[in-house]
This record gives C-alpha cells, sequence and structure tokens, in this order.
C-alpha cells in the first residue's frame, strides 16, 4: 500500500527539498516564469498557489507565512504588493505548467513554469537593473 506518499523525493533529503523549492518558489516570483524539469515544476504548482493564497488574505499572519517558507524579503514583498492585488478576482489556478521538449545533456523532460497574466517585462527585470546600476557606477 502506498499511504502517505503524495509527493515526489527527487532524489534529495527533506532539507534539500525544502530549499530547492523555497529557491525555486523566490525564483518564480520574481521573475514570472521559470524554466526547469516537469516533475520539479509538477511539485512547485501547489507551493506557489498556496504562496499566493497567502498573498490575497494580505493580513499579518499570512505575511508571516509566506516569510517562513520564501528566503528573501523582497519576494514576500512583491507577493503581497503585487501578486496578491493581481489575483483578487481569481480563484484559483495562478500557474500553468507548460512542457517544453527535453534537455540536451540527459533527454530530461523540461517545463516552463508560469504565472497565468504574468507580466512579461518581469522576467530578468532584476539582473537588467543590476548590470544598468555597474554600468552607471562605472561611469562615475
Amino acid at each position: 500500500m502506498r499511504h502517505a506518499r503524495g509527493y515526489r523525493r527527487l532524489n534529495r533529503t527533506h532539507e534539500h527539498r525544502k530549499a530547492l523549492f523555497a529557491n525555486m518558489a523566490g525564483s518564480l516570483i520574481e521573475h514570472e516564469q521559470i524554466k526547469t524539469t516537469l516533475p520539479k515544476a509538477k511539485e512547485l504548482r501547489p507551493i506557489v498557489e498556496k504562496l499566493i493564497t497567502l498573498g490575497k488574505r494580505g493580513d499579518l499572519h499570512a505575511r508571516r507565512q509566506a516569510a517562513s517558507q520564501l528566503k528573501e524579503d523582497q519576494y514576500v514583498a512583491k507577493l503581497f504588493e503585487i501578486l496578491g492585488p493581481r489575483y483578487a478576482e481569481r480563484q484559483g489556478g495562478y500557474v500553468r505548467i507548460l512542457k517544453a521538449g527535453f534537455r540536451y545533456g540527459d533527454m530530461a523532460p523540461m517545463a516552463i513554469i508560469e504565472f497565468v497574466d504574468r507580466d512579461l517585462d518581469a522576467k530578468g527585470a532584476a539582473d537588467k537593473a543590476r548590470v544598468a546600476a555597474e554600468e552607471a557606477a562605472d561611469e562615475e
């Protein structure tokens, strides 16, 4: 019998898996679209959808619950200030998974996981801002 076996282990310990999904959820919140393997994307979806639900609630307890799962405060801020109000009218299904072929090295099935009504400019925006700031510092 397979009672209480409702998740994929992904060849990782519990602590490694928890850190992996915290980092992936933060990256998805920051960029609003990431590419990963299909099993990781399927496991990440319920985690991110629960975080969006916390963002929709918007109270202090929800903010603290989200902060306990995410690594950085900037992700929590974006979750509650941008993503929560964006999906206030939606009853679920905030994330979609698109299959994206197979990885060249090991033929692992790849997927793109993204928010449904995502901001197209969010992908790589932090990286572009960091590069622009470095260039401005170099000019001075």
